[in-house]
């Protein structure tokens, strides 16, 4: 068993050299005379490449094996059976998309036979390589504490059987040691790098090191003991342990605003940082950004109609510009066609009924959900979605998450043009039953689900439209 850098490297290499070689065993001619003797497949002809055909063949299913397996080359505890379960997998994926390329591209021809053999070759190959580098579950595995809590960085250390290295601590210029000590009740040393120390462990370095000390110490989990989870420290901590394949646990105390994984009776659970399965992100990615290119090209027209009407209506700009709150607590601006009176903002949420400073226009716009429209080139940007929970202005989001914990697990994903909420007519003026329906989706979130939505979204906007009539 092999784990860091090493596990790294030593996944990327084999599965490479385990492909190669697997497209020259098939490539034989005793392999492919010895499956065309089988039922059904000996109609197909017995074909050996040479060459430069055959280099590229090599260097074709290497490329593509590689982009298939590479959920498998992050350095995660993982049981047996769900090595080989998710190697199978990738298999078959990389298996399908050589079938598309060979069937689109016939400068590349991979024969029938020999990629029958490949698939069935890795189908034993790669499962017994990655079960034999694997990192087993709970067996050796290193811990950090990452945070700037002393008191829960204690609990941690109290409720947690792993063996924990040390800590990193975000810079804490504004309250400093003395008063974290204080606050705390727990004694002290000097003032660390990090921002902070105490004497239980060593302070291995800042939060801003944290992706460097992760892979430096081999760590596997993250133990999080922030006093609050906030925006830029906590979901900036997730997002590092996210790229860097490592585990992520938290304390009950905060488990109502993070979405977790694992019994609700567990002291310490895990936080589940990737909620959307690999290949599933994929196709959601690759939708968004044909719908917002599709979207962009065919309304091009409707948006010159719209910012002559938007002008003409009301002084002011055509468009207005918004600070939104996206994935994991980051920000990103969001540009709609003004539908409000210029300076009239107001951070409490209303409802369009109620709201007087919605100009002529900007009613009409808001029926049609036209002034959507420019949201098209956010999603093509990669900020938010075609689905997913409605992006909330970060001065709103204050008054929503007033009183409700759990409202920062819509950061889990990222925010969406339209959702379940919208869809059945609920809006910021009623959080609760708005997060009730975000968590609804992302529970069941799938392509599929994503689909039915968009469907149903088209006839809430024509219901809208014949309402008003």
């Amino acid at each position: 068993m092999v784990s860091g850098w090493a596990y790294r490297i030593a996944s990327v290499v084999g599965t490479s050299l385990l492909t190669v070689l697997a497209v020259q065993v098939a490539n034989h001619p005793l392999a492919q005379r010895g499956l065309t003797m089988l039922p059904v497949i000996e109609r197909l002809p017995a074909t050996t490449l040479t060459g430069g055909a055959l280099a590229l063949a090599v260097l074709t299913t290497t490329s593509v094996v590689l982009g298939a397996m590479f959920p498998l080359f992050k350095p995660q505890p993982r049981r047996i059976l769900d090595v080989i379960a998710t190697t199978h997998k990738r298999v078959l994926i990389a298996g399908l998309a050589l079938a598309a390329i060979g069937y689109f591209d016939y400068t590349y021809r991979l024969p029938r036979t020999t990629l029958l053999l490949v698939v069935g070759l890795l189908f034993g190959l790669l499962p017994a390589w990655f079960v034999g580098i694997r990192k087993s579950p709970d067996v050796g595995e290193r811990a950090i504490l990452v945070g700037d809590d002393l008191h829960g960085m204690m609990e941690m250390l109290d409720e947690t059987d792993l063996p924990v290295l040390g800590f990193v601590a975000p810079p804490m210029p504004d309250r400093g040691i003395d008063h974290a000590r204080k606050q705390s009740g727990i004694p002290g040393g000097a003032m660390a790098d990090g921002g902070m120390s105490f004497e239980e462990l060593p302070c291995l370095g800042g939060l801003s090191r944290l992706e460097s000390i992760l892979v430096e110490y081999d760590v596997d989990t993250v133990l999080l003991a922030f006093s609050s989870t906030d925006r830029a420290e906590f979901f900036g901590t997730l997002e590092t342990c996210h790229a860097t394949g490592v585990n992520a646990k938290i304390h009950e105390r905060h488990a109502d605003g993070v979405l977790t994984k694992g019994s609700n009776h567990e002291t310490i659970r895990a936080v589940d940082i990737e909620p959307w399965d690999w290949q599933d992100y994929i196709v959601k990615r690759a939708f968004d950004v044909v719908f917002s290119l599709v979207g962009l090209v065919v309304l091009a027209p409707v948006m010159v109609l719209l910012a002559l009407a938007v002008k003409l209506d009301s002084k002011g700009p055509i468009f207005y510009s918004q600070e939104r709150t996206a994935e994991r607590g980051e920000t990103f601006k969001v540009y709609k066609f003004r539908t409000m009176l210029p300076e009239s903002e107001d951070s409490t949420p209303i409802s369009d009924a109620e709201n007087t400073r919605i100009t002529r226009i900007g009613r009409i716009l808001r029926i049609t959900h036209l002034d959507e429209i420019p949201q098209l080139w956010s999603i093509l940007k990669g900020d938010m979605s075609v689905i997913g929970p409605r992006a909330v202005w970060t001065n709103e989001e204050l008054h929503l998450e007033d009183g409700m914990g759990a409202w920062r697990k819509r950061w889990f994903v990222k925010p969406g043009l339209t959702g379940l909420a919208q869809i059945n007519g609920v809006s910021s003026t009623s959080p609760r039953a708005k997060l009730r329906y975000d968590m609804e989706y992302i529970q069941k979130q799938s392509f599929w689900f994503d689909m039915k939505i968009v469907v149903r979204q088209f006839w809430v906007v024509i219901e809208s439209i014949v309402d008003a009539k």
